[in-house]
């Protein structure tokens, strides 16, 4: 069963909203996903590499280098991204409400040590649209902010199988990772964090 859900800021948070088997299952799923589109490591528009690597699936991936920030085609390796799995957008439907499918589902991997600073979600055409977040693995240490930069945020363990829909008022909202409880979680067998994020992009 689900676990309890709230809202903070706009984020409606489904706690555990995956059970165990259906987040084996996902891991599963993702196999496959990572093979013919690797993790890489992106820099930012600053020539800053980020602790995370990544990859997408979908119609689109999402990039970062020194063009700044925007959504692919294809793989830095010239593939196209591989169809997003079927349980991803069984959630994306359950939790939305909505028929059309995510353009993109972006793979973030969190080893041990990695973060991800406080940003927007806001490359997308239209913001009309809400944003999904999955986890698995690991604890993430989850900060919500403001829509603009700075001021008093408020932070949140997010555990494997919790689900955060971004949405309404709560679609620009600052967000980020402040860290991992690393090998908190038997879900991955060399640990870590893999946050999954669906959104529509054109």
């Amino acid at each position: 069963m689900p676990g309890p859900t709230f809202r903070l800021r706009g984020f409606d948070i489904h706690k555990t909203y995956l059970d165990e088997a259906a987040q084996a299952d996902l891991v599963e799923a993702l196999r496959p996903v990572l093979r013919q589109a690797p993790l890489f490591s992106p820099t930012t528009r600053f020539g800053k590499k980020m602790s995370v690597r990544m990859t997408s699936a979908g119609k689109y991936g999402w990039y970062s280098d020194a063009r700044g920030y925007r959504y692919e085609p294809r793989h830095p390796d010239g593939q196209s991204w591989p169809p997003i799995p079927p349980q991803v957008l069984s959630v994306w439907h359950e939790l939305t409400g909505l028929e059309r499918a995510p353009d993109c589902c972006l793979i973030n991997y969190y080893g041990e040590g990695a973060r991800m600073g406080m940003h927007q979600d806001r490359d997308e055409a239209d913001f009309t649209f809400p944003v999904l977040s999955l986890s698995l693995g690991d604890d993430g240490l989850f900060r919500i902010g403001n829509e603009e930069r700075g001021g008093r945020t408020e932070s949140f363990w997010l555990e494997s199988g919790d689900a955060v829909i971004m949405g309404g008022a709560a679609r620009l909202t600052h967000h980020g990772v402040d860290r991992i409880r690393f090998n908190s979680s038997r879900l991955l067998p060399k640990g870590g964090r893999i946050n999954l994020t669906c959104r529509v992009v054109d």
